[in-house]
């Protein structure tokens, strides 16, 4: 079962992207915003998986430019203090890990391309349980804000 984290990440990325392309001047957004989600681990309970159910802040920091033909931007997405507990064994979980991207592009064709990498944990109590995912997201944006994603190299591993 996938996780619903990233897919969380991206639609905020995207809402985000779409709510500020249109400005040709600096935009700030800095805001934290409480989240819940179910995340299926399946190194947990002794390696069988069991759901686990997070929630808390998620830091979200965006800066956006639009000046002639470039476009340039930075976003952060942090979790601060997303913690949970497994539905079977009880074990707490914290969520760590950060997203962010520094990007300059030039638009070619009235559309800019960026790529970035996702790496986040959630850690357990003891040994065997900790969670890596992984995954690699390449978005479009056109002159008039249209937004597109495409997301590879997706991979879970179990430390």
């Amino acid at each position: 079962m996938p996780t619903k984290l990233p897919a969380l990440a991206t639609c905020l990325v995207a809402a985000l992207l779409i709510a500020i392309v249109p400005a040709n001047a600096a935009v700030q957004v800095n805001d934290k915003t409480d989240i819940s989600l179910g995340v299926y681990i399946p190194c947990a309970a002794g390696g069988t998986g069991e759901v686990v159910d997070l929630s808390g802040p998620l830091h979200t920091l965006v800066s956006f430019t639009i000046n002639g033909n470039n476009v340039s931007g930075y976003f952060h997405f942090q979790p601060q203090g997303i913690s949970g507990t497994g539905e079977m064994t009880g074990e707490k979980y914290q969520a760590t890990g950060v997203t962010q991207e520094t990007f300059k592009n030039s638009f070619q064709n009235g559309q800019a391309n960026s790529t970035y990498v996702n790496n986040f944990r959630i850690i357990g109590q003891g040994s065997g349980n900790n969670f890596l995912v992984h995954e690699t997201l390449h978005f479009t944006v056109t002159a008039k804000g249209v937004l597109t994603v495409f997301h590879d190299n997706f991979r879970v591993e179990c430390k």
